[in-house]
């Protein structure tokens, strides 16, 4: 050992490791207190602390559990899977790399369970530490709870406050879940972000809602798979959805285009061409699910139609809506060279309707009592003139956004802003309250759009 004093308080100490090579380094007073003299003896004292040592060593033997335990997930997770998830997971998905691939498996296969244990395997095995997962909005609760039960991974969820904190709240990596719409909106930046981030694995639930369509020689991208294309370059990417193919074919390897855009380069200039997929995704039906045992896991599906009669109150109903919808969206396709923002939100105001009246009596009854009151407010504030003229923000209202998509509280807030987009005014009152919805043109000033005057009273109820 070499030492060679620099300064009154520092000196430069050259020494040989325990392996024979030499190192150096500049040693200075305050270290002191940390050099002990060490008299030649055994390489090992084991008068470490045991808990310490026993706790490095168990951390060691989870990070190599993948080398004696291809299931190693299994043993740390509370699921109890079936055969068709088993071989999905360690047979078909795990030993690609990099991992491109469909789950198409029918509803009920357990696409979730099988994507938490891929989840769950890639971290145990050290090949994951950063994950996206990109649901529907009314199913990332569920992927959550999903998660944290079953899996034991913690996942954070991309909130509204997050956004609006600023700066990338991804930028630390880690397990997130997000919203389909709000990264395919990129409200703020938030996809931008997001891709900012290398991802280990990306995975889309319900991912058919990224669609893109062929109209002649153009290929027409909703932003939903504009955002699928962009989050696609991650590593690892697997796509989950009961319906990968719409009939459509050209559609169908558009979609496939989010896996490998090389491979699926040319759909239009082309033409339509079958190709093998078996390479590329998974497609079990219910039919085809067995339990260890050998027998069905679903019991055989038998599809037939059955009629049911409707009473003359709920005919009525039926009819009176149906008409009411047909006209107004007749007057909303009139505002599609105007303005098409405004069209869309009509639209959503009535596919609300529709949706209702399909639930039932009473639903349908609530949306039109809450539909009335908004529209009657409007034309309050009109007569009186307290209302100044007001630009309503249309940000959210796209063609391909999926009311399904939508928590009760966005959904009651879309049909606000579509409300008060539609320019409607309602003629209430008492003599009004038996009466059918439906709806009359009226001529504006100034050659204006016709304003939309409904006629509406409360819908029937159940009965009793």
């Amino acid at each position: 050992m070499l030492v060679t004093r620099l300064t009154d308080d520092s000196v430069n100490v050259v020494y040989r490791t325990e392996e024979g090579s030499l190192g150096e380094r500049i040693a200075f007073a305050t270290d002191l207190p940390n050099i002990q003299a060490v008299e030649a003896g055994a390489a090992f004292s084991f008068d470490g602390d045991p808990a310490a040592f026993k706790l490095a060593a168990e951390a060691r033997r989870m990070r190599l559990a993948h080398l004696f335990d291809p299931q190693a997930a299994l043993g740390t997770s509370d699921v109890d899977p079936y055969p068709h998830q088993l071989r999905a997971v360690y047979e078909e998905m795990l030993p690609r790399h990099p991992l491109r691939f469909i789950l198409g498996d029918d509803p009920g296969a357990g696409k979730t369970i099988m994507a938490g244990l891929l989840a769950k395997e890639l971290i145990t095995r050290g090949d994951a530490a950063d994950i996206l997962v990109v649901a529907p909005g009314s199913l990332v609760d569920q992927w959550y709870d999903e998660m944290t039960e079953k899996f034991r991974l913690t996942f954070q969820i991309l909130t509204k406050d997050l956004i609006d904190q600023g700066g990338n709240p991804f930028a630390r990596g880690g397990l997130w879940l997000a919203r389909l719409d709000v990264l395919a909106r990129n409200s703020d930046g938030i996809l931008d972000k997001a891709c900012d981030v290398d991802w280990d694995l990306v995975i889309f639930d319900e991912a058919h809602k990224m669609s893109a369509s062929v109209f002649g020689s153009e290929v027409k991208k909703t932003k939903r798979y504009q955002m699928g294309e962009r989050l696609g370059a991650a590593r690892n990417v697997l796509l989950m959805t009961a319906t990968p193919h719409s009939g459509k074919e050209e559609q169908f390897q558009l979609f496939l285009a989010l896996l490998d855009a090389d491979r699926f380069e040319g759909v239009v200039r082309e033409g339509t061409r079958r190709v093998d997929v078996s390479d590329l995704m998974r497609r079990l039906v219910k039919e085809e699910l067995r339990r260890f045992d050998g027998t069905r896991l679903f019991p055989e599906r038998l599809s037939y139609t059955v009629q049911y009669p409707l009473s003359d109150p709920e005919k009525a109903l039926y009819v009176a809506v149906t008409d009411y919808v047909r006209d107004q969206m007749n007057l909303a396709d009139r505002l599609q060279d105007k303005d098409n923002r405004k069209r869309v939100a009509v639209g959503f105001a009535l596919t609300t309707l529709q949706r209702r009246l399909a639930s039932s009596p009473a639903a349908i009854a609530r949306s039109l009592e809450r539909r009335l009151g908004r529209l009657q407010s409007e034309l309050r504030e009109a007569r009186l003139g307290v209302t100044a003229p007001r630009t309503i923000d249309l940000g959210a209202l796209d063609d391909d956004i999926d009311l399904d998509d939508l928590t009760d509280e966005e959904r009651g807030a879309l049909e606000d802003r579509a409300v008060r987009c539609d320019r409607c005014c309602v003629h209430g009152g008492a003599g009004n309250r038996n009466r059918s919805p439906r709806c009359v043109g009226t001529a504006g000033k100034d050659d204006q759009e016709l304003p939309v005057v409904l006629q509406m009273g409360p819908a029937s109820r159940d009965p009793g």
